[in-house]
């Protein structure tokens, strides 16, 4: 559904969440000073804060005088972007700050936008004028759009509804084009410009007499960052760099990993235009999919760190921080989905080696567990009955105890009746841990008939599930 009026890119909401962070870099020498006043405040604390990435930090700290005003001074010019003017109750404005860094904001507690009044800040000037015309746009839409929201409505009144919802759309956009048209020059008009979409022309047809059903999305995400200028670091300090990076990743790429980390290559190598934007984006790359809980995202961290880190395009890492994450990059390489498992070969209860490579089946789920591990005692009994389950279907288990007490893994082993390939290292001449990436217990892989890994770190409960989609899958490239 279109967007009526786009008012997401400047709340004026609670901050959720308020963190300390220093000014990333430095602009051109030459300082700033903010006056702000807010009638209705005195006496208390203030903060300047700025957005930066998706979440906003605090830049300075002020006193609001019995006067109200506050003052924030510096030596330094800040980096460029919108930053904020941040109540004691966390609440707060938004005011842009470019290459002018000396001028004066008014306003009161009852109605921050409304009563805002500007000096010394062309920029800010235009800002304002901006938001006041989007929350009058506001309050002509709120009746329409509760009007929209009867479902008794006739035929001619919904029609009504309609046709005023896009009139008051073209408005705002009209008035933002205004903007970019006229002000060229200001920063507003770039943030304007970033958050644009690209308009998908008419689908051509195919020589088959039909419709290109794929040219909508595959125009919609080639051109999807014509407008957003890689090389302005200010965007950064805006909602807009990171939520777009978001939605490309997220909604206009495929979601299996040589997809993701070919947009991801897009999106750094675009961002090379700045060099704080770059670091930005790679950082937050292969941050992101280090930490996705989604099984086999971890690949594109370690395309990500194959590609930048280890070719050294990342030179605001330091050599310690360097040697852990190539390091993590490549114990996980090997454990990959679609990797052949590494080979373990343990002893049994019988002090007999068994090979997991040995193992006959067209799946072999190897489970990594601990008898004193809470978690285990509950999910290891789980997989069990779930591999009753299986047995027909040519699945077998290796399940590897991590710890060294004989007589706890027995004892466990004969009270819940685990009849399947039971192995350990209690002599330690097995490095599996720092292999298999062993940090915590229970963690479930399954391998198909080859050894290749098909999952890992699934769910014990999901096994059925995920063990009949295979089957399914293989069924039918036969």
């Amino acid at each position: 559904m279109k967007k009526i009026i786009f008012l997401s890119l400047f709340s004026f909401v609670a901050i959720v969440l308020i963190s300390f962070k220093p000014v990333a870099e430095k602009a051109d020498a030459g300082g700033y000073e903010i006056k702000i006043r807010i009638n209705g405040l005195h006496d208390t604390t203030f903060y300047l804060g700025n957005h930066f990435g998706d979440k906003q930090y605090i830049q300075d700290t002020g006193r609001v005088d019995s006067k109200g005003w506050v003052i924030f001074k510096g030596n330094i010019k800040l980096d460029g972007g919108i930053y904020l003017g941040i109540l004691p109750n966390k609440k707060y404005f938004e005011f842009m700050l470019t290459n002018s860094q000396s001028f004066t904001l008014e306003t009161d507690t009852l109605d921050f936008v409304r009563n805002m009044k500007v000096k010394g800040s062309s920029d800010n000037e235009l800002f304002y004028q901006y938001l006041n015309f989007v929350t009058n746009k506001q309050s002509q839409i709120e009746p329409w759009r509760k009007l929209n929201e009867n479902k008794k409505m006739s035929k001619d009144s919904v029609e009504l509804v309609k046709n005023k919802l896009t009139e008051i759309d073209a408005e705002v956009k009209k008035y933002k084009e205004d903007i970019m048209k006229n002000n060229s020059d200001k920063f507003l008009a770039a943030v304007f410009k970033a958050s644009q979409e690209p308009d998908v022309p008419e689908t051509p047809t195919l020589s088959n007499g039909r419709k290109d059903s794929t040219f909508p999305y595959k125009y919609f995400k080639a051109h999807y960052f014509d407008k957003l200028d890689f090389g302005n670091p200010w965007l950064l300090r805006t909602p807009i760099l990171h939520s777009k990076i978001k939605f490309y990743l997220d909604n206009l790429t495929y979601q299996i990993p040589d997809s993701i980390s070919k947009s991801c290559f897009f999106i750094c190598d675009k961002a090379k235009a700045s060099k704080e934007v770059f670091k930005y984006c790679v950082v937050y790359c292969t941050s992101n999919y280090e930490s996705s809980k989604i099984m086999g995202q971890d690949a594109v961290f370690v395309d990500m760190v194959d590609r930048y880190y280890k070719t050294n395009q990342t030179p605001w890492v330091d050599s310690v921080t360097m040697y852990k994450i190539t390091d993590r990059a490549a114990k996980l390489k090997p454990l990959l989905i679609g990797k052949v498992a590494p080979n373990l070969i343990m002893k049994d209860t019988s002090e007999i080696f068994q090979n997991m490579y040995n193992v006959k089946a067209r799946f072999t789920i190897l489970c990594f567990w601990d008898p004193d591990c809470s978690h285990c005692k509950k999910e290891v009994p789980v997989l069990y009955e779930e591999y009753t389950k299986l047995k027909n279907k040519d699945v077998k288990v290796f399940a590897i105890c991590t710890e060294t007490e004989r007589k706890k893994w027995s004892e466990f082993i004969s009270k819940n009746k685990l009849d399947w390939t039971n192995v350990a290292d209690i002599e330690l001449h097995n490095n599996f841990r720092a292999i298999y990436d062993i940090t915590s217990t229970p963690v479930v892989y399954v391998l198909d008939k080859n050894k290749k890994i098909l999952a890992k770190r699934l769910p014990v409960e999901k096994l059925s599930e995920f063990i009949d989609h295979q089957i399914n899958v293989e069924d039918k490239k036969l």
